[in-house]
């Protein structure tokens, strides 16, 4: 425990992934709740983000992947042009055997005690009927089922984004946003990438997937017989031939040094947070001329709709804010190419100036 605490302590303290303004840890021995919530920046308003259910190797792995993803919604929402500030948090075990109501009530109890500093919604393992659990010990659930006041699944318009995100790179690459007689990839079709199926095909993509869990394969299959193809998982995807776009659409780190160096695609755009496995691999897409597509750019449309919550949920208002991830991708691609750097970096520069934009009118 030393070593994990030490290893979080310079991650935070000393190094540039940190600068996180608060981390909690969450434990109740009844329920075997264990969670991490970990607050990157409240600059631009209350931490907004997600909450992830997984089964982690370790407490150091889950503790650097909150720190990790809060500091990607605080991103996220600058880009979004919501103000919120950045914030996520895990629970620690495979949901379906730890999960039960007494555990999210247990939870939301802890979310409630920050006092407004988080919100949280769903992410990877947790649902709408979660978040309804959640929210009967907190005012600060968000991603909750209509019947209970709420925006019911974020993924609709998550997905949504990352097809206004693919427009945008189909347009900057090949002068057109269509991507009609386009081979697009998508490793990863459970919550977010089955809706980004049915956004493709309707655009007249031909599409080819693959997922852990056969039952989706299954599922994508049976409703489109004869227009969508599987492979046996993604190492074989990267590889299909002639492919024109990689969507990453399950957990983070999907772009790796052997991932870029095999990838035949010419754009990745997908729905994953955290795609980049370290520093220095959007420079190697770049290098290969491969246009990336930045994750919390693209896949912000979950948290657009979650967000609108906090003001009385308006579907048509949150599409129309979602579809404007076209005119940012764009934006990022052309700061790109003024300032001489990969996409990734350029969205980076926009979002911290507006954070800091927002941190010096605090103190004026």
């Amino acid at each position: 425990m030393t070593e994990m605490t030490d290893g979080v302590l310079h991650t935070l303290f000393r190094t540039e992934q940190g600068g996180h303004e608060q981390v909690v840890l969450c434990q109740d021995r009844a329920t075997g709740l264990k969670a991490v919530i970990a607050i990157h920046s409240t600059a631009l308003g209350p931490a907004l983000g997600g909450t992830r259910f997984h089964a982690y190797a370790s407490d150091e792995e889950a503790v650097r992947d909150a720190l990790n993803l809060s500091r990607g919604m605080s991103y996220k929402n600058a880009l979004a042009g919501l103000d919120l500030g950045g914030g996520k948090a895990v629970i620690i075990g495979d949901p379906d055997v730890l999960k039960s109501e007494e555990l999210l009530l247990a939870y939301g109890r802890f979310v409630e005690s920050l006092g407004g500093r988080y919100v949280t919604a769903c992410d990877v393992g947790t649902y709408v009927a979660d978040m309804d659990v959640v929210a009967r010990e907190t005012r600060w659930a968000t991603g909750r089922s209509p019947e209970n006041g709420g925006a019911g699944d974020s993924s609709v318009l998550t997905a949504f984004g990352v097809f206004q995100g693919m427009r945008a790179s189909a347009q900057h690459l090949w002068g057109d946003p269509t991507l009609r007689g386009r081979k697009v990839a998508v490793a990863g079709i459970g919550k977010v990438g089955h809706h980004l199926v049915e956004h493709l095909l309707e655009d007249g993509a031909e599409v080819v997937v693959t997922d852990v869990r056969e039952e989706s394969v299954h599922r994508v299959l049976e409703k489109h017989p004869g227009r969508v193809t599987a492979v046996l998982d993604t190492d074989a995807l990267i590889r299909v031939p002639n492919l024109d776009i990689y969507a990453p659409c399950a957990l983070g780190g999907a772009l790796d040094d052997e991932t870029v160096q095999a990838l035949t695609a010419k754009i990745v755009c997908g729905a994953a947070n955290n795609q980049l496995a370290h520093p220095g691999i959007e420079k190697d897409l770049s290098d290969r001329g491969i246009l990336y597509a930045p994750d919390y750019v693209v896949n912000a449309g979950g948290v657009i709709q979650v967000a609108d919550e906090l003001r009385g949920f308006d579907f048509d208002r949150c599409k129309a804010q979602a579809t404007k991830i076209f005119d940012t991708t764009l934006a990022i691609f052309a700061r790109a190419k003024s300032d001489g750097i990969p996409p990734a970096a350029a969205a980076d520069r926009i979002a911290e100036q507006r954070m800091a934009d927002a941190r010096a009118a605090r103190t004026a």
